[in-house]
């Protein structure tokens, strides 16, 4: 009970004390006007104690209206996030209120309670934008490690994978998911690129390493992969930081090239000793005085001049190969009749085809077809198809040179009754130095004549050179290239 309480009450317990004492002195001595005056005095003391009262009650009850509107105010700035406004613009409540301590630490805890909240709910912005654009990026990352065309694969300090973009998944036959407790060797499966892995790993400084692998795809054929394995750094940012990072690229091309640069090396080499050893064999013999007749030295003359146009012609046809498939060779296309470079290129081949009794068909179409041609170029692939076709054709055969038009296409095939090729020949018999191991005794010949043909029509003419043939049948290689109708 605060003081203001008690005082009142102290006065209204007086006022009843007097009033009583009056009373029992008025019965007792029944003096009328001492009685009247005393009872005025005990009135007026009554009076005003009751007017105390009603002041104090009023009083509080005025605080209790501050301290609501006080309070109420408080807590609607609260709840609506508005903010807590200064001190100075919320009712005043009076020094000496009840209510004026515990609401000051009311609005005390409040205004800190809101200005943690502000803070909280700005970090809460800014770490909800950090990780909506670290989200966005590990999307982009993904989307762009999934589409990379290469295997990717990431490992942690402790040989788990931790990334494994679907073509690695795909190659390695793996899954990144799961394969933590499980050993590198078994997870991989490759125990050459677990070794680089291994061997990367224990190196002390950031080192990259590379090997060649072949590995089977997820078609079942072996392909050769570059495996690239860098060593990433340790950090202190968790334990998927250190470790290594895996990357396959797919060198099949490339290993191909490389074999058949060699076997393309291989072959030249062997094809130029023939000649040369002829070459120096003859050399020898005049050098040592073995040709002891006229005609014996020109034969020794006549066989070594035969043997340097052959190497000449081998180094010319590997010149114009290689500078096809380089794209620095000299073309000059013209509108032209292909029968005519058809019939020019038969009379070269004749006189070969009439020496072995060989009978050579020129059917070539009425028509006029008119191509794009380089004419040498051209004349150089049918002569190489009708010397062929003469070469593998035994005496009294026939070789066909025909042309005609078909759906917008200039046809020419050169068809013979010779010994023919199996399927496997067909397949490689346009390869640089190829030549049948049943047919080599039949005809001298480097293996050019058909590869140069084929250059020719595809890579400088945009045509298309095939073959079908049966054994012991004959062979038939066919030409299409684009049709130039005539010029009005």
């Amino acid at each position: 009970m605060n003081l203001a309480r008690q005082i009142t009450l102290g006065f209204f317990l007086l006022a009843v004390g007097v009033t009583v004492g009056t009373g029992w002195l008025a019965l007792r001595d029944a003096h009328d006007g001492g009685l009247v005056t005393f009872a005025a005095i005990t009135a007026g003391i009554m009076l005003g104690a009751a007017a105390w009262q009603l002041f104090v009650v009023q009083r509080e009850r005025r605080e209790h209206v501050v301290a609501r509107r006080f309070l109420e105010q408080l807590l609607h700035q609260a709840e609506t996030g508005s903010g807590i406004a200064p001190n100075d613009s919320y009712p005043r409540i009076h020094h000496a209120s009840p209510w004026k301590k515990p609401l000051e630490r009311i609005f005390e805890y409040i205004s800190t309670s809101q200005d943690r909240k502000l803070v909280l709910e700005s970090a809460k912005a800014s770490a909800e934008i950090r990780l909506q654009r670290a989200s966005s990026q590990a999307e982009w990352m993904e989307s762009v490690l999934a589409n990379i065309g290469v295997p990717v694969l990431a490992l942690n300090a402790y040989d788990e994978i931790v990334l494994a973009n679907p073509d690695a998944e795909s190659l390695l036959k793996i899954r990144a998911e799961g394969t933590e407790r499980r050993s590198l060797p078994r997870v991989i499966g490759n125990e050459r690129l677990t070794n680089l892995i291994y061997d990367v790993r224990r190196r002390a400084v950031a080192t990259v390493r590379t090997d060649d692998l072949e590995l089977e795809d997820n078609t079942g054929h072996r392909r050769w992969y570059r495996a690239t394995v860098g060593k990433l750094p340790a950090t202190d940012k968790g334990p998927d930081s250190g470790g290594a990072l895996v990357v396959l690229r797919d060198v099949s091309v490339e290993h191909s090239m490389q074999k058949q640069h060699a076997e393309f090396v291989s072959s030249a080499s062997h094809e130029m000793k023939a000649p040369l050893a002829g070459i120096k064999a003859y050399v020898e013999l005049l050098a040592d005085g073995d040709a002891e007749s006229e005609a014996e030295r020109e034969e020794f003359l006549g066989v070594i001049n035969g043997q340097t146009d052959r190497l000449q012609r081998l180094i010319d046809n590997l010149l114009n190969i290689a500078r096809i498939e380089a794209g620095v060779v000299k073309v000059s296309k013209q509108s032209r009749s292909i029968n005519d470079i058809l019939a020019e290129a038969a009379g070269v081949v004749q006189p070969t085809a009439e020496a072995k009794h060989i009978k050579l068909v020129s059917d070539l179409s009425p028509l006029y077809l008119g191509a794009l041609v380089d004419r040498d170029m051209m004349s150089q692939a049918v002569i190489n198809l009708l010397s062929n076709a003469v070469k593998y054709t035994p005496d009294g055969g026939r070789v066909t040179l025909r042309s005609r038009l078909a759906d917008q296409e200039l046809l020419i095939e050169v068809e013979d009754t010779g010994v023919g090729l199996s399927e496997e020949d067909c397949v490689k018999i346009f390869e640089k130095f190829y030549r049948v191991d049943k047919d080599k005794n039949m005809a001298a010949g480097t293996g050019l004549g058909l590869a140069l043909a084929k250059h020719i029509i595809e890579d400088v003419h945009g045509g298309k050179l095939t073959v079908r043939s049966k054994l012991g049948v004959g062979s038939t290689f066919c030409i299409s290239i684009p049709h130039v109708a005539r010029a009005s």
